[in-house]
């Protein structure tokens, strides 16, 4: 178990054209930002995209780099519809697969614990079933003969999420409200990359908080990133709240002229625009 520090670019290096890549975080809350703006500055694209939607989607819609979308939602929460996402959906830029939150979940769950499917009520009597001919149901083997849907696993060859506090061996924690499901995105894939507000030595984290807080276990990450401010413009409670204002400066502006001004360079250039921005409004 060594040192699995990496930069961003370094952690993108690893992804590849055409794979199934889960996005940790809820919405506009806790995504991993940072990993993504890398992943839009490199050349990877085709991507299979599978997660509880934010903005991350709407970038990675708006850039052309989706060729399929696996979800619940695309939302920025205090947008109720991600509008890039929706251009990009309305014109046909990519296939979509949405099915009931709770699928989801058992989706990720069948993953990571290699599993092809797992049984769940959520998504009978729906329309869910309709939109995705390719589901099937499975009737209980025992005497109450109960039909459920059978979700298939959201098998992933990589993740990317983004967490409070982190170590340099990849033990990850959360000190927000809610864990967002991002230890499962980590167990559901077969590489999984960890940013993170500040890397801490690991007897900090016990410090921090409980044990409960230790989201992320270190056997599941194969990377670890500090990239304070990782999740902006999104929230990452406490260490930072969603910046609203910049968030409607990206919902209201159209992709080629926001990505010129806040993606063209690297992390230190996107910190350095959006304080440009700010000075602008001051």
């Amino acid at each position: 178990m060594g040192d699995k520090t990496m930069t961003a670019e370094e952690a993108v290096s690893r992804l590849e054209s055409g794979m199934t890549l889960g996005i940790g975080g809820w919405g506009s809350r806790r995504k991993p930002m940072a990993l993504v703006r890398a992943l839009l500055r490199s050349d990877v694209r085709d991507l299979t995209v599978v997660s509880y939607g934010g903005p991350e989607v709407g970038m990675l819609a708006a850039a052309g780099r989706l060729r399929k979308l696996v979800t619940a939602f695309v939302t920025l929460d205090s947008i109720p519809l991600e509008p890039h996402y929706r251009a990009a959906r309305e014109r046909g830029a990519f296939e979509l697969a949405e099915i009931d939150e709770a699928m989801f979940m058992w989706g990720l769950r069948a993953a990571a614990n290699r599993l092809p499917f797992l049984p769940v009520r959520a998504g009978l009597g729906s329309d869910v079933m309709r939109i995705n001919p390719g589901l099937r149901t499975v009737t209980s083997p025992y005497e109450d003969g109960e039909t459920f849907v059978a979700m298939p696993a959201l098998r992933l060859d990589a993740a990317l999420v983004h967490v409070n506090r982190a170590d340099r061996l990849g033990n990850g924690q959360y000190l927000g409200p809610d864990p967002y499901f991002d230890d499962l995105f980590c167990a559901a894939a077969e590489s999984a990359y960890l940013s993170c507000e500040r890397v801490v030595d690991t007897e900090e984290l016990a410090k921090t908080g409980g044990p409960q807080s230790l989201l992320v276990k270190r056997h599941r990450v194969t990377g670890v990133v500090e990239a304070p401010g990782g999740a902006h413009f999104t929230s990452c409670a406490p260490d930072h709240d969603r910046d609203e204002a910049f968030q409607k400066l990206y919902a209201t502006t159209p992709w080629p002229e926001f990505s010129a001004r806040f993606l063209a360079g690297d992390e230190a250039a996107y910190r350095a625009a959006v304080a440009a921005w700010r000075e602008e409004g001051a």
